[in-house]
């Protein structure tokens, strides 16, 4: 159940138009890495998390409902950015806020020109209201969200979206000179960081959470680093020494080519290889029969209920 509070999370400000500034702004409010992006892949996420780990369920949803608020902060910061342009175009301009703020009817106009030509469908659409496009026009589309269905997998891909999100409000802010602005884009941009850091400590309470998924990989394949370059690879903890958190070194493959036609194609694996992937297969199986019953033992007998409604 949602309830809409019509007071913003953040009390966002804007000092003057600018319209060229709303248009870029629609990156946040429609684009891949914006607001309502976060707030439908947390959402949908959501679900495949509230049998096996109720808690998981509770966070993905309260981050998802706190996107939707920053979806309403950027929406209304990039209407106040339009006061005077939208609407009904030249008369309201004629006598609003965008006259003091420029000098003469042919600043104006060039202003105004400008922001449209960059994404005519804002005006032209919407006149002028946040449509669920990016800054070029591009509508929103379903292929921005990532959930697969594994905790592990979608907290990762979280760690990535909040990190493309932060990126994206830092880069804004280099577009604007206006003060309120500015602070409103920091809380969004410092909402990133926090939203990261939230993800991090959930994957780090679900074990195992590496590899993703259920089955493990296969030892003769996993620490081979492949020099396939020339004349050869840098060299750094991505491909020498131990290989973190695993108990193996890396295996670097000097000459690929020769390793490959040694081992006919990768195919021929030492003793020690074999015994571990034995061993591999006995813990995929021990694994994929905890993780069936972890999600079948969270399921409710008889009738399914989403819902407990506490008594009054």
């Amino acid at each position: 159940m949602f309830y809409h509070v019509k007071d913003l999370q953040f009390n966002a400000r804007v000092s003057r138009p600018d319209p060229r500034f709303a248009n870029i702004l629609l990156e946040q409010f429609g684009g891949e890495n914006g607001e309502l992006a976060a707030a439908m892949q947390y959402f949908t996420q959501a679900f495949n998390a509230k049998m096996p780990h109720p808690d998981k369920y509770d966070m993905l949803m309260d981050i998802a409902t706190e996107e939707f608020s920053h979806l309403e902060i950027v929406g209304a910061t990039i209407q106040m950015l339009l006061k005077g342009v939208n609407g009904e175009l030249k008369d309201a301009a004629d006598q609003s806020e965008i006259m003091a703020s420029m000098d003469g009817r042919g600043t104006r106009d060039s202003l105004i020109h400008e922001a449209l030509q960059a994404n005519p469908h804002f005006d032209i659409l919407s006149a002028g209201g946040p449509r669920l496009a990016n800054s070029q026009g591009i509508p929103w589309c379903a292929s921005y969200i990532h959930s697969n269905g594994d905790l592990t997998v979608d907290l990762r891909s979280n760690l990535a979206s909040e990190s493309r999100a932060k990126l994206v409000y830092e880069h804004l802010m280099k577009f604007t000179d206006d003060p309120y602005v500015k602070d409103t884009l920091s809380f969004l941009m410092t909402r990133e960081v926090a939203h990261y850091k939230m993800f991090e400590a959930a994957l780090s309470t679900v074990e195992p959470n590496f590899p993703p998924g259920v089955l493990q990989a296969d030892p003769r394949f996993t620490q081979q680093y492949f020099n396939l370059s020339s004349p050869e690879s840098a060299k750094g903890p991505w491909n020498e020494g131990e290989m973190p958190n695993m108990g193996k070194d890396w295996e670097y493959i000097e000459d690929p080519i020769a390793h490959v036609s040694k081992t006919k194609g990768l195919s021929k694996a030492d003793k020690k290889k074999e015994a571990e992937l034995a061993e591999t297969k006995q813990m995929d199986a021990e694994l994929s029969k905890i993780k069936s019953e972890e999600v079948t033992n969270a399921e409710p007998d008889g009738v399914a209920q989403w819902s407990k409604y506490q008594k009054k």
